[in-house]
């Protein structure tokens, strides 16, 4: 009887399993554009389909189904009143019309802007991240849905 095929076993196996272990923490830690853009769609098609003020308690939950890695949603009323947002709840019904990023780009006025024109758009400023807690550049997808304007973003590296 061959001790071969039995040290194989004993070798390849605990081998396999690291690797199995370890690729998912090789996987990007940052979401992409084409992954931002995937995530608004779904989030207002959600929306669409359960109504606001489930999608709103979906998008606030710690564990929300809307957040993927340093990704988050946020809706904004088209009067820039925070309606959910998936990474800081303190943020929940505040007018943020008037703020401003690092270089002084009313950002959340400029979002509403653009949502006028009924359409999904990408939008560039500087925000802090919540994981680094940095400012950093960021884009933003949003997709304006009846009076509210859904979007998720990316820092660009």
């Amino acid at each position: 009887m061959s001790i071969l095929p039995t040290l194989r076993v004993r070798i390849l196996l605990p081998l396999a399993i690291c690797y199995a272990v370890a690729l998912p923490a090789t996987a990007d830690p940052f979401v992409t554009k084409a992954e931002a853009e995937a995530v608004v769609k779904k989030t207002v098609a959600y929306m669409k389909t359960n109504g606001r003020d489930k999608t709103y308690s979906e998008i606030n939950r710690k564990d929300a189904p809307f957040t993927d890695r340093d990704l988050y949603i946020t809706v904004y009323g088209t009067d820039g009143v925070v309606r959910a947002h998936g990474a800081n709840l303190k943020m929940l019904n505040r007018n943020l019309m008037d703020i401003k990023d690092v270089d002084g780009k009313e950002f959340v006025r400029e979002r509403i802007e653009l949502a006028k024109k009924n359409a999904p758009f990408w939008q560039e400023y500087k925000f802090t991240n919540s994981l680094s807690k940095k400012t950093e550049p960021k884009a933003m997808y949003c997709q304006p849905y009846e009076e509210v304007v859904v979007c998720g973003g990316v820092y660009i590296k």
